[in-house]
């Protein structure tokens, strides 16, 4: 019997990313997820377990070089990896006149520095392989911009062009690089914002006026993690409900 093919997924404990767990799992990968915590941990597992292939979850702090370095010799027993998801994230919003210094650090060191910690581990097995699949989560925001948020912003927009520069130096192991970059989504993100505001933008500013589900963005993850979908590279792949057409 042949192992099952085996997915990496960042910040899998909740929302977006949980939801990309479950789904690849669904797909026959089995599937690792990452938290910062051990309830986050129990949480990937126990979501993990009721699949053929059963789960694992591992603890990693992307901010932490430590955790980074425990991560990296995981790595090392890991066979076969297939597929890295690199979607977790943070947000520390602020107008840049009062954005501290920490603030703005936390941000690029957690969205977009551990993506080259991350994927520097990962693609190694793959080029092995010569076959593999990276789907690095951005956001709308990378191409509308958002008052408040230029760290965010700065991340998320330096993720999509990593991405574009990546899939260029891999393609010639057939590895795939791609981003999703997901509009609003009905996720813990979102719950701090007061009901009267949340429901005029959607009114307003969605076509198909309702939040997106972490399952939305999911699909488009597993459908680029395909077969078939060997010949798609270096794009990145809006899932907004037509808040935002390029």
């Amino acid at each position: 019997m042949s192992l099952p093919k085996v997915a990496l997924v960042t910040g899998a404990s909740r929302g977006i990313g949980h939801a990309i767990a479950i789904r690849l799992a669904e797909m026959g990968f089995q599937v690792i997820g990452t938290s910062t915590s051990s309830p986050g941990v129990e949480k990937i597992e126990s979501a993990l377990n009721a699949f053929p292939y059963k789960g694992q979850g591992w603890i990693l702090d992307l901010a932490s070089p430590a955790s980074r370095a425990s991560f990296k010799k995981s790595l090392e027993g890991i066979r076969s990896l297939s597929v890295l998801v690199n979607n977790a994230g943070i947000a520390k919003d602020n107008l840049l006149l009062r954005m501290k210094e920490e603030e703005w650090k936390a941000v690029i060191d957690v969205n977009l520095n551990a993506l080259y910690y991350v994927t520097r581990a990962c693609i190694k097995p793959m080029v092995k392989a010569r076959s593999g699949r990276i789907v690095n989560i951005s956001s709308v925001v990378a191409s509308t911009g958002n008052a408040g948020q230029t760290n965010y912003v700065a991340s998320k927009a330096g993720i999509e062009g990593f991405t574009r520069a990546l899939a260029q130096e891999v393609a010639p192991w057939n590895i795939t690089v791609n981003a999703v970059a997901p509009g609003m989504i009905e996720t813990d993100m979102i719950h701090p914002l007061p009901t009267e505001y949340r429901d005029a933008f959607i009114k307003q500013r969605i076509p198909l006026k309702r939040l997106g589900k972490p399952r939305d963005i999911a699909h488009m993850v597993g459908f680029l993690c395909l077969p078939d979908s060997g010949y798609i590279t270096g794009q990145t792949f809006h899932v907004n409900g037509g808040l935002y057409m390029g």
